[in-house]
């Protein structure tokens, strides 16, 4: 594997191999890397690209200090898991680099309804700081494919967006959520959690299969408030619970039967923010 710290020598390097003909598969991370991630980079390998990976906490996605600052970091783990995953390249800036004109004036993309509503709502200024991230990586890896995990499931939705309003050549695919033997996604957050904690920390999935398993056409309210309930009564600081349109994440609570649906959960298990979704 080869590791970059600049961003004109990756560039160049990947600019030099897809004029050889290769492709570039691009699997954007903050590290703390876990199965989920690496099933991301065997997606890349069996597309027959170069897979590059980066490893960046982005401090413009942050809007709580804290969050930032006790994000977990275990580079050394990360590497050795890239190079055994088969990583061909991994670029890993510094905050000067990916921002050298600094953040400051950052651009503001019009992300719409996707911005107002769940992360959006409780995290304000974080998919901004999303877009701002991923458009400048995109801009030094030529990536023909970008590869996301559906855990960040309206995050995937914002990126998806901004390759559309940037005009930005590369195909997102979208891998389904890796999950722990007792159903609990995998997540670098995990890791902050103890070993009591996880077992509180299934409850999301547990809720999830429960809205999955008694969802019926008509008015969903109480069976989301039942959701709910379920999580504050495990412990949990409830951010929310809803059940939203697959498509474009609109706030369901009447459902005709037949349009495709997902259920998105954030919740506070002591000071770790755990999140989550399901398809319907």
């Amino acid at each position: 594997m080869i590791l970059f710290k600049k961003a004109a020598d990756i560039n160049n390097w990947l600019l030099k191999s897809k004029a050889a003909g290769k492709k570039t598969g691009f699997i954007p991370t903050m590290g703390a890397l876990h199965q989920g991630h690496t099933s991301l980079i065997h997606a890349s390998k069996q597309a027959g690209s170069i897979s590059v990976c980066s490893i960046f906490v982005n401090p413009a996605q942050f809007n709580d200090a804290n969050d930032f600052d006790n994000y977990p970091s275990t580079i050394e783990k990360d590497i050795d898991a890239l190079e055994k995953a088969g990583c061909d390249v991994l670029f890993l800036p510094s905050v000067s680099e990916m921002y050298p004109a600094g953040m400051e004036n950052a651009k503001n993309y019009d992300l719409g309804y996707l911005e107002t509503v769940l992360e959006g709502k409780y995290r304000p200024g974080h998919f901004q700081g999303v877009c701002l991230v991923v458009h400048r990586l995109l801009n030094i890896i030529p990536a023909n494919d970008l590869y996301l995990g559906q855990k960040d499931y309206q995050q995937c939705m914002v990126i998806k967006k901004l390759v559309e309003l940037e005009k930005i050549n590369t195909t997102i695919y979208i891998c389904p959520t890796l999950r722990e033997t007792s159903g609990l996604a995998m997540s670098s957050r995990n890791m902050r959690l103890t070993a009591e904690a996880r077992k509180h920390a299934l409850t999301i999935f547990e809720t999830l299969s429960y809205l999955k398993n008694n969802i019926k056409p008509g008015d969903l309210t109480a069976l989301k408030q039942t959701a709910i309930d379920s999580l504050t009564n495990a412990g949990f600081k409830v951010d929310y619970v809803e059940i939203a349109d697959a498509g474009n994440l609109d706030i369901i609570n009447h459902w005709n039967g037949n349009k495709k649906l997902v259920a998105v959960a954030a919740a506070f298990l002591g000071d770790v923010r755990l999140i989550d979704n399901m398809l319907l």
